[in-house]
């Protein structure tokens, strides 16, 4: 027969499983009931400065590189082809001096067509002039003819009358020379007109055509200027640099065919942190570290904009360059901003961007531990920072990266 099975109980099982929930939750509870100072650090971990009392130069530093003051950039005037390099980088050239001679055909055929149109337009100048002057002549040979014929009928006409009152001649004759003497009065009167308006008209023609020659003197000129600058010579003295074309290359017109530096005669420019260039102004100080020496100098430009996180300046240098110093060279500059007289200071927080107010972490207990304090921070410097409120002199704080307990009051220091 089938005997019925009874499921075992599992009130065992269910036990262990609520136990376990328990403790975790006791433990849970228990950890957040804990002293934060239990968080700890390692004292080799942290950097840690004390708080002074005195004078800081504030100044701001960059990176970057020592470039010519002077530069002549050689750019192709026509399109050509490279056919003989008299000089090389690298040489002292002096102004005027042959660097390479490039060659393009159809830039001296347009050269000749250029000339050949001046020359077309200047004979028409002359034409114009000469036709314009033959018309003038004719015009007041007409002028005259009508003044003598208008006197003419003009005395006529005074004899008839003189004739009529003693009855010598007829009214209808005497009526005639009257007429006669009017219409060359009005011819007179018309030719004079046409004789002014064309010796008007004569200065204009001449000038819009002289205006013609002169544009196309210049158009001349320009292809000649062209046709020279294939003959490529140093702008000024000075050393040649980045002519790194070969024989037979084809230059396209506005290419960069080389460079004339004056070495003797370098600026640094640097590139100051956007969040430090605010304090930057033209004509303060600053010093140059060339890796072999530091040279004096002041701030000459600064970028109106940044680029890269980052604002361009440029130091004029006021001191020798020392040996090695070349274009290019990189270097490290510092500018001072001003000097701030007996302030509370330390050493700036790695975490720090700038003035306002933070939290730092106070070194307490005789080194044992650190508490974390609001602290008011004013103007700053690349390595110190003005300290307004929250802290005394010879408190000693953490300036290293403590980002990490941000949420943490106290820490321990072993």
């Amino acid at each position: 027969m089938d005997i019925v099975r009874t499921p075992p109980k599992k009130t065992r099982r269910n036990l262990m499983i609520g136990g376990g929930v328990l403790a975790l939750i006791l433990i849970t509870l228990w950890t957040l009931t804990l002293d934060p100072a239990s968080q700890s650090i390692e004292r080799s971990a942290v950097l840690i400065d004390s708080v002074r009392k005195g004078d800081v130069v504030r100044d701001v530093r960059g990176p970057g590189t020592l470039v010519p003051e002077h530069i002549r950039w050689i750019t192709a005037q026509a399109s050509a082809r490279v056919e003989r390099l008299a000089s090389e980088s690298g040489k002292n050239v002096g102004a005027g001096e042959l660097l390479l001679e490039l060659s393009n055909p159809d830039l001296q055929i347009q050269t000749m067509q250029a000339e050949q149109q001046v020359r077309q337009a200047q004979i028409e100048l002359l034409n114009l002039k000469t036709t314009l002057r033959s018309q003038l002549l004719s015009q007041q040979g007409i002028v005259a003819t009508t003044h003598t014929q208008y006197v003419s009928a003009t005395q006529e006409a005074k004899a008839a009358d003189s004739l009529a009152k003693r009855q010598l001649i007829s009214t209808f004759e005497v009526a005639n020379r009257r007429a006669s003497a009017e219409e060359y009065s009005t011819r007179l009167r018309i030719e004079q007109e046409r004789l002014k308006l064309m010796e008007q008209a004569i200065d204009s023609q001449i000038a819009t055509q002289g205006s013609q020659v002169v544009q196309l003197r210049a158009i001349a000129d320009n292809q000649q200027a062209r046709l020279r600058s294939l003959q490529v010579r140093a702008p000024d003295a000075g050393v040649l640099q980045d002519l790194t074309l070969q024989l037979g290359q084809w230059v396209p017109e506005g290419t960069t065919l080389a460079k004339v530096v004056q070495p003797g005669k370098l600026k640094a420019v640097l590139r100051i942190p956007e969040s430090q260039a605010k304090d930057v102004v033209i004509g303060q100080k600053a010093s140059i570290d060339t890796r072999n020496g530091f040279v004096a100098g002041h701030v000459s430009r600064k970028d109106p904009s940044a680029q890269s996180g980052s604002v361009t300046v440029d130091v004029v240098l006021d001191g020798a360059l020392p040996a090695g110093a070349v274009p290019d060279l990189s270097v490290d500059g510092t500018i001072v901003i001003e000097k701030l007289n007996n302030v509370l200071y330390s050493g700036r927080p790695a975490f720090s961007a700038g003035s306002g107010d933070v939290s730092l972490f106070k070194v307490v207990d005789g080194g044992k531990a650190a508490v974390r304090v609001p602290v008011e921070l004013g103007r700053s410097s690349v390595n110190v920072i003005e300290i307004r409120r929250g802290l005394e002199v010879g408190d000693k704080i953490i300036v290293s990266d403590m980002s990490q307990y941000a949420n943490v009051a106290r820490v321990r220091i072993k």
